[in-house]
């Protein structure tokens, strides 16, 4: 299923979650300029390579900078092709505006790259002798998610599911498509552990840190809204979203 809406206005301009955007899409396009060869460097160098952490023997024999985490921070911005950077935005550009208004800008940039490194951290932790780079900006992204799901349970989403090539659209709840997204990343990764570990392949395990990260987070990084005086609150309610 692919989301391609949802029902919950943006009360602000979401500066960073466009931000982000403009960003992962500058770096991609610099990804098309470098050569193949390249590209695997680029991959490996700012990529998350577990073993790189766990077997420091094997990573300086191969040539890997040490004591340096800075990937689990660059790996975010990276992403191996067409489809991955546009479903990757296309997901932010619906999600994030919405928690980026609860959160505010500052925090919200945050949170999000707080979700990106225990993502991270989280498939590395679970596959630690892969030599194979992991990038992305799912796993912050699925931490938006996780958020997402807290803060509007109740919203709607427009979601596209093709069916012999042809696109059915329908509505859902949040909680449930949210929820439908997380016990598949969880089945899929965990009918991965069975498989070979050295195959590159989605990180499923990345999308279920992130998502958790993005849940157990959330309420550190929304604003507190102020008491309101009895005058105020027709202007305030006139913000609220209404569901149908």
């Amino acid at each position: 299923m692919f989301p391609i809406q949802d029902s919950v206005p943006s009360r602000s301009v979401p500066v960073v979650t466009r931000a982000l955007i403009f960003i992962n899409v500058i770096v991609f396009f610099f990804e098309l300029m470098l050569s193949q060869q390249s590209i695997d460097q680029v991959f490996y160098l700012f990529g998350i390579v577990p073993a790189r952490f766990t077997h420091p023997q094997w990573a300086a024999y191969v040539g890997f900078p040490a004591d340096s985490y800075w990937a689990l921070l660059t790996y975010q911005f990276l992403h191996g092709g067409w489809l991955h950077i546009i479903f990757n935005m296309w997901t932010l550009w619906i999600f994030g505006d919405n928690v980026e208004d609860r959160m505010g800008p500052v925090r919200f940039a945050i949170f999000y790259l707080l979700c990106g490194v225990l993502a991270g951290l989280t498939q590395l932790l679970i596959n630690p002798d892969s030599t194979v780079p992991s990038v992305g900006a799912s796993g912050a992204i699925a931490g938006v998610l996780g958020a997402y799901l807290l803060l509007f349970p109740t919203a709607r989403l427009v979601v596209m599911f093709p069916i012999f090539f042809f696109p059915f659209f329908f509505e859902l709840p949040a909680v449930l498509y949210l929820g439908f997204w997380f016990f598949s990343q969880l089945f899929s990764g965990t009918l991965a552990l069975a498989g070979p570990q050295q195959v590159g392949g989605i990180a499923w395990w990345a999308h279920v840190g992130g998502f958790l990260s993005g849940m157990l987070l959330c309420w550190l990084f929304v604003r507190r809204r102020r008491h309101l005086q009895p005058d105020e609150y027709g202007l305030e309610w006139a913000w609220e979203p209404r569901f149908r």
